[in-house]
């Protein structure tokens, strides 16, 4: 049997009356998603165990199976998997985004939590900056992608309070500066590198072409290294991940899997798509399993946009399940689980912790479980419950 995930991250949101009271799901064009609701089962999952961040780690960890509650550690020490930085098992890995700071008054607002979707390119550059400034043997700064970069503090502190920066667009920052033991030093570097970024060349070059600089660094998600049981030995399957984010790509190498990079591959509305897809189909060629994440979704929510959300909805469902749904065909026996990792409510611009709408599909045009298309309420009616990290054992049975 080959086993295929195809994740978009945060597409679950809520009814809009400006949607005529639809979610972005039931709004957008789905014809595969909603075809394979149909003859499948559809139901809610809940992805975010109590007493746990509602993020995409915490998240996608349930998707593949694992048990946040018993492997979770944070965020970053999986991006630093993923980017080949080794940790040891004092070392804290920290979430580094690139950010635009508005100042007003006395105080200071996160005016942007990605510095305008800045690119690789611009990212690494300021990064490379940062590590020959202020990086010395304790404080590493490693380059990411986009705005997505990573400090590490070799034998650091980890006890600190730290709020993801997309959650508080448009507001003062002062509140939301990491607070407890060690945050001081973390606030220290942030202010460093502040003045670093102030008159730097890129910078200036991007105020000259009407973008936002990155005026300031942001730190979060931190955490030291999971323990992740492998795939092979926990499903007993050999399997490849598709993300352009070094997070899912994290868990993917802790989990013993194949990261395959395609080309094109952004993590916003841009990506592509049908990349994704075909790299899929081809990974299923010698590989059990293929985890498919597009990370659009959830960029638009953060972004406010609820036009973007919507086209990412589609793309996703055109080029992605219905170029995987036709291609799948040549492999006989298949089981498609069809997810997000967590809600991105676009009025709230922020993951929040509840439950999600899944579909597990088998092939085959038999009767589903009674849902008449792909959408939260749809998922709801069926009454069908199970907690996130079962997913997979659905899948497999």
């Amino acid at each position: 049997m080959k086993v295929i995930i195809l994740l978009g991250d945060g597409m679950s949101d809520v009814v809009y009356s400006e949607l005529d009271n639809k979610s972005p799901l039931r709004a957008a064009r789905t014809p595969n998603m909603d075809y394979m609701a149909r003859h499948g089962q559809v139901g809610l999952a809940g992805t975010v165990p109590e007493g746990l961040p509602p993020g995409s780690d915490v998240a996608n960890l349930s998707v593949f199976g694992y048990d946040p509650r018993t492997c979770y550690t944070g965020r970053s020490p999986l991006e630093a998997v993923s980017m080949g930085v080794a940790l040891g098992p004092d070392d804290v890995a920290f979430r580094m985004n690139l950010v635009t700071l508005r100042p007003h008054g006395s105080a200071l607002y996160m005016e942007d939590f990605s510095a305008g979707h800045i690119s690789t390119e611009e990212g690494h550059e300021l990064v490379e900056t940062l590590q020959k400034e202020i990086g010395s043997a304790e404080f590493e700064f490693h380059p990411g992608v986009g705005y997505r970069h990573l400090m590490v503090w070799r034998g650091g502190k980890d006890g600190m309070t730290a709020t993801p920066p997309h959650d508080i667009t448009g507001k003062s920052v002062l509140a939301y500066l990491p607070s407890g033991d060690g945050a001081a030093t973390l606030n220290n570097i942030m202010n460093h590198a502040q003045m670093v970024f102030h008159d730097h060349p890129l910078n200036k070059k991007r105020k000259e072409e009407g973008k936002l600089p990155a005026n300031s660094i942001w730190l979060w998600g931190h955490g030291k290294t999971p323990k992740i049981a492998p795939y092979r030995e926990k499903f007993g399957l050999s399997g490849a991940v598709i993300s352009a984010v070094d997070l899912i790509k994290g868990i993917g190498v802790c989990a013993g899997l194949d990261v395959i990079d395609v080309e094109g591959a952004t993590g916003y509305i841009d990506t592509n798509y049908l990349g994704k897809a075909r790299a899929a189909l081809a990974a299923l060629e010698d590989h059990d399993f293929v985890y498919v994440h597009v990370e659009a979704p959830d960029e638009a929510s953060h972004s406010g946009r609820m036009d973007h959300k919507i086209q990412a909805i589609e793309d996703f469902d055109r080029q992605v399940v219905g170029t995987v749904l036709e291609g799948i065909e040549k492999f006989g026996d298949v089981a498609i689980l069809c997810t997000p990792d967590h809600p991105t409510p676009v009025r709230l611009m922020t993951h929040t912790a509840e439950q999600v709408p899944f579909i597990i599909y088998r092939g085959g045009e038999g009767p589903g479980n009674g849902a008449s298309f792909y959408d939260e309420e749809q998922a709801k009616a069926t009454g069908l419950v199970v907690e996130g990290h079962r997913l997979m054992e659905m899948l497999l049975r």
